[in-house]
């Protein structure tokens, strides 16, 4: 895998906390312009510029795009954000609780997102990925990190152990969600570069499907309209933060349904025990992989069943045996990436979320689900196969703006 040292755009050490702003796709805008209220710094104003403009504008309109630009720009004149000098990588730590995770943050190739040696597990919306390519080709910047793994390589870990325990942090913050930020720089870049392209063949995305994507589009429409492309330019490259999969964390992905598709709730639970083990009273959260936990009419139940035989890796996914079994036979959810009578759940949100759906939202039943696992996901993109939608949840998020590349 190749990996380039860059030159970050970043916020002053004395403004980064309110800088660095959460992903564009965890918020929507009234949720954007609510956080950012009283914080003209927030990078919200350049990844949901839409808070800017008037109410009603459509999102994406060409005054959101401009927008964006306009605010990176005043950015940068106010000094809130400086180019770094020389180009370095860096080590990002998020601590949540008491899990950490340390990532290196660097730009990976375009190639090797279209040769497939940065492989994926999900399928991108043309009306998302349309968008994000729209918006960095006229910010002229990749603000926001693709969330890639890689297996541990021992060699790695001890090339870069040491840097933390060298000097403090150049950023040390804790965000509005308890998660703690700290970033030092790595300046052994021709180092770290070569053990990965020794060491590391294949990496995988765990999120930011549609910000690589987007990413490699603008990449390849500057190729394409450079006479003079060379291969060393900036645009050939895109924002990453990459995490020995070890020490990532994946929170389960729960769903709620607003019907049960004309059943009455005893047809359902019927249903329900022909399929599954049921166990009456059972523990919200399950506790191991092959169970469920179901919310219906008041009451926690737990499904389970025995280990699914197929070469297929997607089939031995529980939320496979949930969709297959249940979803879709039963609750007539044929394409849940479609279908608006399911709700996704992120697990940050735990089981009360689930609860509070169907006793007050009017929600008919909801699934509580085991984690999909690391080794899953790598095991389905190894395959070249597509994740059922909704999979997993990663947390801690990434902030953006907090280490830009510029693409020039």
């Amino acid at each position: 895998m190749r990996i380039h040292a860059y030159s970050a755009l970043r916020p002053r050490p004395d403004v980064v906390a309110q800088v660095a702003a959460p992903p564009y796709d965890t918020l929507d805008t009234a949720e954007a312009a609510q956080l950012a209220t009283g914080n003209p710094m927030s990078f919200l104003h350049v990844n949901h510029s839409e808070i800017d403009l008037p109410s009603g504008t459509p999102l994406y309109a060409d005054a959101v795009y401009a927008k964006a630009a306009e605010n990176l720009a005043a950015f940068q004149a106010n000094g809130w954000l400086v180019r770094e000098d020389p180009p370095l990588m860096y080590l990002y730590a998020q601590t949540m609780g008491a899990h950490t995770q340390t990532g290196l943050v660097c730009c990976a190739h375009i190639d090797d997102y279209i040769k497939d040696v940065i492989k994926k597990h999900e399928l991108t919306r043309k009306d998302k990925e349309d968008d994000r390519t729209k918006h960095t080709a006229t910010i002229n910047a990749n603000i926001g990190p693709v969330f890639i793994a890689y297996r541990d390589i021992d060699a790695i870990r001890q090339a870069l152990a040491p840097i933390p325990k060298k000097s403090a942090p150049l950023y040390d913050f804790t965000d509005e969600l308890q998660v703690r930020h700290q970033v030092w720089p790595v300046e052994n870049a021709a180092e770290i570069e070569k053990l990965f392209a020794d060491n590391v063949p294949v990496s995988y995305i765990a999120d930011g499907h549609h910000r690589s994507a987007s990413a490699v589009r603008v990449g390849a429409e500057r190729r394409a309209a450079n006479p003079r492309h060379t291969g060393h330019e900036e645009y050939n490259w895109f924002l990453a933060v990459i995490f020995p999969a070890s020490e990532l964390k994946i929170l389960p992905y729960n769903r709620a349904v607003k019907d049960l598709n004309g059943l009455s709730p005893e047809e359902f639970l019927k249903e329900i025990r022909a399929i599954f083990t049921v166990t009456d009273h059972a523990d919200p959260s399950p506790k191991s992989p092959r169970n469920i936990g179901m919310y219906l009419g008041g009451k926690w139940y737990g499904l389970s069943w025995p280990a699914v035989k197929s070469s297929n890796p997607v089939d031995l996914l529980d939320i496979s045996t949930l969709q297959n079994g249940v979803l879709h036979p039963l609750l007539g959810i044929d394409d849940p990436r479609t279908n608006n009578r399911i709700k996704f759940i992120g697990g940050i949100r735990g089981t009360p979320e689930l609860v509070r759906l169907v006793d007050q939202q009017g929600y008919a039943v909801a699934f509580s689900m085991y984690p999909t696992t690391i080794d899953q996901l790598m095991a389905i993109a190894d395959a070249g196969q597509i994740m059922p939608p909704k999979s997993t949840w990663f947390e801690p998020k990434l902030r953006t703006g907090l280490l830009s590349h510029v693409l020039d």
